[in-house]
């Protein structure tokens, strides 16, 4: 009997001594407040979000709509936050494991803050789409990004903060840090400033045809923070760092709205002036007959000069289409009209020639 009642009065002891000073009954019942939220943390979170859900169908647009679906995430982690609180605070704790315990809670609720802040970011960018005549949708992009990020680095210094960490000496450290690494990183820098330049002014945007001299031409597919990605014409794919766009002059295609014939007509020297004349006049009088062309701009059919083997005449209109295959059909068509009427007025288009006399002796 005494072995008993000496287990019995050692194991009291242990139950009532329990762990970091609580007793293994607040700790077994802390633990249950915990797993009841865990378990319903489901349940509580589609409440949540059901009533989110009821007010948000009392209106038409989709921002409300938005909103409860990144609510969904915090919704789940909110079972967590109560349920760690109302555990921590039955069970009795000393003085300083009190403040590490508040500690805790306290972070738990920061990051929750944080990340309901960052969820918001989501509606936000449906707010932002509405600006796509004065924002493009990469710079929507970038700009979201970038808050994400400030969002999660404001959060982290949030939680440094609450455990007695200062980030005055860490800022300072980074930077120095940095100083060091934009010096050895300068064309990374000049890439993002580039890109970033690039989205504000419109260049353009991703399904462009754009063309820089002697470096590019492609169909955009994608615009980065440092390099954009180009599908060349043969199926290749070009990645080309942002400074090329802000450094040389881009041709977008895409945005051609009259598409420019310009030619030089080459006609043989024994042409004559009658026979210069009525070809010229043909020439103009179909190219403003015709549909395909916006007279509006400008039509110039003249005689240009007499060139080394031939006398040039210089035809230049602008086709109403803005489409590269209409243009290349309205071209080819122009280009048999003339080709027929040289025919009809019995002349010859002259080609590269030249006369070698030999002198016999």
């Amino acid at each position: 009997m005494d072995v008993l009642n000496n287990f019995k009065s050692l194991f009291l002891s242990v139950w009532e001594k329990g762990i970091l000073g609580i007793d293994f009954f607040q700790i077994l019942v802390g633990l249950g407040i915990f797993f009841i939220f865990l378990v319903f943390r489901g349940l509580i979170s589609r409440l949540i979000i059901k009533k989110l859900e009821i007010i948000s169908k009392r209106t038409t647009n989709k921002l409300d709509d938005t909103f409860v679906k990144s609510m969904l995430g915090p919704a789940r982690f909110l079972p967590i936050v109560l349920g760690v609180f109302f555990a921590s605070y039955y069970m009795s704790f000393s003085d300083e494991m009190r403040d590490f315990v508040d500690n805790v809670n306290r972070t738990l609720i920061t990051i929750l803050i944080f990340w309901i802040i960052h969820q918001i970011i989501e509606p936000i960018s449906y707010i932002l789409s509405g600006l796509d005549k004065i924002l493009t949708r990469e710079l929507i992009g970038w700009i979201l990004k970038s808050l994400k990020i400030l969002i999660f680095i404001l959060g982290a210094a949030a939680v440094l903060e609450l455990w007695g960490i200062k980030i005055g000496p860490i800022i300072a450290g980074l930077g120095l840090f940095g100083v060091a690494v934009a010096l050895g990183a300068q064309d990374l820098f000049k890439n993002l400033i580039s890109g970033i330049l690039v989205l504000v002014e419109k260049r353009f945007r991703m399904g462009d045809w754009i063309r820089v001299d002697g470096i590019i031409e492609g169909v955009v597919e994608r615009i980065g923070f440092r390099s954009t990605v180009i599908r060349k014409f043969d199926k290749s794919l070009a990645i080309i760092p942002n400074f090329q766009f802000a450094e040389n002059a881009v041709i977008n295609v895409s945005q051609t709205t009259n598409w420019l014939i310009s030619w030089i007509i080459t006609l043989q020297y024994d042409t004559t002036v009658d026979q210069l004349k009525t070809i010229r006049n043909q020439i103009e009088e179909h190219i403003n007959k015709s549909e395909d062309f916006d007279q509006s701009i400008g039509v110039a059919v003249r005689v240009d000069k007499f060139a080394d083997s031939s006398i040039d005449m210089y035809v230049r209109c602008f086709s109403k289409t803005d489409s590269w295959n209409e243009w290349l059909k309205v071209k080819e068509n122009l280009a048999l009209s003339i080709k027929q009427i040289v025919e009809d007025n019995k002349a010859s288009f002259a080609f590269p020639s030249q006369s070698i006399y030999v002198e016999k002796k």
